[in-house]
């Protein structure tokens, strides 16, 4: 469809939903999301702040543990003003190109978390494997290298979507099914060729979440094996208790993944509300349980916690 000029026609606004049929309790809704992201924001500046003055925590593994905190409040940022817009204010409206500039900053904080817990599987990989060089291996400049490869990996994998969507004219209406903005649910209200947009969507997700999870698994695998090997069996547990953290990270993040991909593949018939709450678990749930999970599982974030409370209340 072209407008006046001759040009695609895209509206000017898009109109967010919430929770699809849910006619009432926007207000526990709202509650329940106001809640994720304060436990989400404090959790994870908790233990960027952690990371930054505890001189304990200067090492690889924490390093990158404040990269993924650093991460999760972006994802956190990234979805926060158009959720709290939809569900506190019932303001359900979003500027065309603001809602694309949301959709990039989303898919790149997603894609930048699985780049980040496959270099964390690498840091067990190191501890486990090779412990004797772990601090010649993993040095601060190759730790920052490794961040700013992400970085640039998911800026420059996740850079074309805009310009592509951009390019399609919208027919099918301008009201999208979750209160962000997201690719897929974009795709569904555009008209026109949108192939070129499908083919390079799974061209990234397969060079990512593919890519990384496939390496994740790896780095287990051989990590089990050095594991195995060990002959005490305390010592066995303890090697393997240095790595329950991050396993858990990973299963947060990946395991609604999956269900979503499950979900699209043999259950198309699927109410509306299943795919949106599924989107929402994917991407509010992770940023909220990472610096619970890393609390509770790590001893020196837990000693470190423990004595901010300490001076606090002493």
């Amino acid at each position: 469809m072209l407008g006046l000029n001759g040009t695609p026609f895209q509206p000017a606004t898009l109109q967010l939903t919430g929770i699809p049929g849910m006619q009432t309790g926007q207000a526990w809704v709202a509650l329940v999301f106001c809640i994720l992201y304060l436990i989400s924001i404090i959790g994870n500046l908790t233990i960027l702040a952690l990371v930054i003055r505890e001189p304990s925590l200067h090492q690889p593994m924490y390093y990158f543990l404040s990269m993924l905190s650093l991460n999760d409040l972006g994802v956190s940022f990234s979805t926060l003003p158009t959720v709290l817009a939809t569900f506190c204010f019932n303001y359900r409206h979003v500027d065309f190109d603001a809602c694309l500039v949301q959709m990039f900053f989303i898919h790149t904080f997603s894609f930048m978390e699985s780049g980040i817990l496959l270099a964390m599987s690498f840091d067990r990989f190191v501890a486990i494997c090779d412990p004797l060089h772990y601090a010649t291996v993993l040095t601060n400049n190759r730790i920052l290298a490794m961040g700013l490869g992400i970085l640039a990996k998911s800026f420059t994998t996740l850079f074309p979507f805009p310009f592509l969507v951009k390019r399609l004219p919208f027919c099918k209406g301008n009201v999208l099914h979750h209160s962000y903005c997201l690719h897929p649910d974009l795709m569904k209200v555009a008209c026109g060729d949108i192939h070129v947009n499908n083919i390079y969507g799974l061209f990234v997700v397969l060079f990512t979440y593919g890519i990384d999870s496939t390496f994740i698994l790896l780095s287990y695998t051989l990590i089990l094996r050095a594991v195995l090997a060990i002959a005490s069996q305390e010592q066995r547990f303890k090697a393997l208790n240095t790595c329950m953290s991050h396993i858990c990270a990973v299963l947060v993040f990946y395991v609604p993944i999956i269900a979503v991909s499950m979900i699209h593949r043999f259950w198309k018939s699927a109410p509306l509300v299943v795919h949106v709450m599924m989107s929402n678990v994917y991407l509010f749930i992770p940023p909220m349980l990472n610096p619970i999970i890393y609390s509770v599982k790590t001893k020196e974030i837990r000693r470190g916690i423990c004595q901010v409370f300490c001076k606090s209340w002493g």
